[in-house]
């Protein structure tokens, strides 16, 4: 199980068992094959993928899972729906990498895998589909950056709201000016669904499962249901809550129509005010506060209760002089602004409100720009430096919430200024054998 990945500052480099490059590994454009892919996390997201990758004509090679129940359902699915029998079922992604028939991986893994997975596909010359968040630390995000540049991958993020036709209308309404300035961004998730979990005692894991390549580079602990499959993402060693869950799809919104790359300084405050003898670690009630030049940005999010801004469970709102855009995956609208003069109000907004509609299958356009760009070798709507860029405020808030402090952050150098502490949660520390030195 050996493997180094690099350090911070430079490339990754991995000893594969087989001779691969990235220009073996290179389809040609226009050559008409289907691209052939391998399913690394085989839970909902990363089966939700590969079902739109096969719609799309693909061809999936091999199925990985640490779990056989979760990839003996994926297998029977697609030979079901798909007539199609991937020729690989196994329980280590590193042999899906080995294989020199597969152009692609959808890295479907929890998040704590994301990194390493991505990194080590690159290397093996394979184009990445990885699930948000991109990383579970800015530091790792970077090393995915750097990597995917040096050989020349196509990795995208699935934030597959980048790829829904009203959020890039109303991007561009809001870089029409027609808000006027804008001094405010509001970014929050309210997710009514999301109940308290139980406490559970620690147990031996099922035997269907290899716990230990489950944890991976994540600290060693005992088997509890509360920290595996879904729930992970309550827990800090694998994920950062819904401030990174969802926050990756709000707040990459935010940045792609505000034009920036992260903010300036960071503060966050919340805690388990709704469950506070729940099983999660990571905060149920949650705001964050962003500095940004010339602009705040604000985010809320808050678990078994759904009414949040403008009476929207999720949503972006843009607040200029002249009016207020807000937009979710249900579509988008302005509503004008107020002044009050001798007594009298009235609205600001020079034109009529508008409105845009959602109902397009975005994730489905969201895999088909991917696949499209394995064959272009174009960089993919939200490419794996967007990832990245959009993350770095999700974690600095988390990284203000757990400091209990203001953190401030030098955009350029990517790192925190004058905050040993914070800054020690930039990076993550990987258990051994496995290394991100």
């Amino acid at each position: 199980m050996q493997q180094s990945v690099a350090g911070l500052a430079g490339a990754a480099s991995v000893s594969l068992p087989r001779s691969v490059s990235a220009q073996s590994q290179s389809r040609v454009s226009g050559a008409g094959r289907r691209v052939r892919v391998g399913l690394i996390g085989c839970g909902g997201m990363g089966t939700s993928d590969l079902r739109q990758s096969l719609r799309l004509g693909a061809q999936v090679v091999a199925l990985c899972d640490v779990d056989d129940t979760q990839s003996a359902k994926v297998k029977d699915l697609v030979t079901r729906d798909f007539s199609q029998t991937p020729e690989l079922v196994t329980r280590d992604f590193r042999r899906v990498l080995d294989r020199p028939d597969i152009d692609a991986v959808i890295v479907g893994t929890p998040d704590h895998w994301h990194a390493l997975a991505t990194v080590m596909a690159c290397q093996a010359g394979k184009d990445v589909y990885v699930e948000k968040p991109l990383s579970l630390a800015i530091g790792e995000g970077r090393v995915m950056v750097d990597v995917a540049r040096k050989h020349n991958r196509v990795v995208q993020m699935g934030t597959q709201q980048r790829s829904a036709p009203h959020y890039a209308d109303a991007v561009e309404y809001v870089k029409s000016g027609a808000l006027g300035t804008i001094r405010l961004v509001k970014t929050w998730a309210y997710q009514d669904w999301m109940g308290n979990i139980p406490v559970q005692p620690d147990g031996p894991p099922p035997a269907t499962v290899d716990y230990d390549m489950w944890l991976g580079p994540a600290p060693q602990r005992p088997f509890n249901p509360n920290r595996f499959h879904f729930n992970f993402r309550w827990y800090y060693d694998y994920s950062g809550g819904l401030m990174t869950d969802w926050g990756a799809h709000m707040i990459d919104i935010a940045n792609w129509a505000m034009g920036v790359k992260a903010p300036r300084a960071a503060v966050s405050v919340g805690g388990k005010f709704g469950f506070p003898d729940d099983a999660e670690e990571t905060p149920d009630t949650q705001q964050a506060l962003w500095e940004f030049d010339g602009y705040s940005m604000i985010w809320e999010h808050a678990t078994a209760v759904g009414q949040g801004p403008y009476m929207r469970d999720h949503g972006v709102a843009f607040h200029g002089n002249n009016g207020v855009l807000v937009v979710d995956r249900g579509g988008w609208e302005v509503y004008p602004e107020t002044e009050t003069k001798n007594g009298k109000k009235s609205y600001r907004y020079a034109g009529e409100p508008r409105r845009g509609s959602g109902g397009v299958d975005y994730h489905q356009l969201h895999v088909k720009n991917f696949l499209e760009c394995v064959d272009s070798r174009q960089r993919p709507r939200s490419d794996v430096e967007i990832g990245h860029n959009s993350m770095i405020s999700c974690h600095l808030g988390n990284i203000a919430f757990r400091t209990k402090r203001r953190v401030q952050w030098d955009v350029d150098a990517e790192k925190v200024v004058g905050d040993p502490e914070a800054q020690a949660l930039v990076t993550k520390a990987y258990r051994a054998p496995w290394k991100l030195a």
